[in-house]
């Protein structure tokens, strides 16, 4: 069963609900809704992101961080919480921007991507921390998750070339 949704009084807010939610995901009952949208971002990328040349991989992202910024602030407006749990587009965009630079990626590569980007979401180095708390609503939302994705995409790069992993 999904945790309920708040009111919802126009269609520009469940759109907004089902964009920030990415639907069921942000709204799993069993804890940790930010593993719960990186995750499915990263089962998606192989058939909804991955295929595409780096071109329309960057406008795809460009459109996520668009619709995500309008999106995650609506939401905070409908739940009166700053930064709300539900919202997940931030990991789908960060998961996306970690995988950015490969051409290509194994199931391996897809799961050390998911890890590291875990990773620098939860611990939040620097600056990340700093987009999450200084930059205001959906924008700050978004952008942690954007430095989150630099951190993790070097640090997967790093792991490729060390380990001589195509």
């Amino acid at each position: 069963m999904l945790l309920p949704s708040p009111p919802l009084r126009s269609t520009s807010d469940v759109l907004a609900f089902w964009i920030s939610t990415l639907g069921p995901l942000g709204r799993m009952p069993k804890g940790a809704p930010g593993t719960w949208g990186s995750l499915g971002a990263t089962l998606a990328a192989p058939w909804l992101f991955l295929p595409f040349s780096p071109l329309v991989r960057v406008l795809i992202l460009l459109g996520i961080l668009a619709a995500g910024i309008w999106a995650a602030q609506r939401m905070e407006q409908l739940t009166g919480r700053k930064d709300p749990g539900c919202v997940v587009v931030d990991e789908l965009c960060g998961q996306w921007l970690t995988f950015l630079p490969f051409a290509a990626l194994s199931p391996w590569h897809l799961l050390a991507g998911f890890a590291l980007f875990r990773c620098f979401d939860i611990l939040k180095p620097w600056p990340v921390r700093i987009a999450e708390k200084k930059i205001p609503s959906g924008l700050g939302m978004m952008l942690d998750d954007c430095v989150a994705a630099l951190y993790a995409s070097l640090a997967l790069w790093l792991l490729l070339k060390a380990f001589s992993l195509p």
